[in-house]
């Protein structure tokens, strides 16, 4: 039988997570530092409490807050979508949205770290998706070994549009852990070779 009560626990969650967005993108236009201390502070709160949280129910008890590093300015970024030079496509199978379907919209190049394709997801209700594992990944004291997400448009992670029409702001400190990294029981998209780095990325969720 459906599931209709954890289906609505989602679907406030997302609810919640997009408002968040909302106001993270009107602060940091002038305030990035503020902006950010209130995503760790909402998310921790959401994490916790939210009956949608992806933390084991047996761990929460003990929750005490996601590990997000300090904000550091340096890894905020106004990036260009520039075109791939021919059309690519990916199938990734998820734990709740059965196949989605990711053809690559173009590559952003940040500075000091490289190459990251920007995916688009071609399915109902579209969206950006832009994940990202760097050198840090699997080590001790580390990041998320598949890589996190540092924008997914469908899901309300979303840092808003950059100075130019094919622009996009891309706030690595606002990387996150996808939902498999609390809870094998999730099948989340992961990095692609695209977006995998070879530097290492101190910042956001850890």
């Amino acid at each position: 039988m459906p599931d209709v009560t954890g289906a609505l626990a989602i679907a406030d969650w997302r609810r919640r997570v997009f408002a968040l967005y909302a106001k993270v993108r009107e602060i940091s236009a002038s305030d990035p530092r503020a902006a950010h201390e209130l995503w760790r502070e909402e998310r921790d709160k959401l994490f916790a409490t939210h009956p949608a949280t992806p933390v084991p129910a047996p761990e929460r008890y003990g929750f005490r807050g996601l590990c997000v590093a300090e904000y550091d300015p340096a890894w905020r970024f106004d990036v260009v979508i520039e075109p791939p030079p021919e059309p690519r496509s990916l199938d990734v199978l998820t734990g709740t949205d059965g196949v989605v379907p990711f053809e690559l919209l173009g590559h952003v190049e940040v500075p000091g770290v490289g190459s990251l394709g920007v995916w688009r997801i071609s399915s109902y209700g579209g969206g950006l998706f832009i994940p990202v594992k760097d050198a840090l990944a699997a080590r001790p004291g580390g990041t998320y070994e598949g890589g996190r997400y540092a924008i997914d448009t469908i899901k309300g992670a979303d840092l808003g549009p950059g100075d130019t029409d094919d622009s996009i702001v891309l706030d690595f400190n606002f990387t996150y852990n996808p939902s498999c990294a609390y809870d094998p029981a999730w099948a989340c998209p992961l990095a692609p070779p695209d977006n995998v780095v070879t530097v290492e990325m101190p910042v956001g969720e850890r």
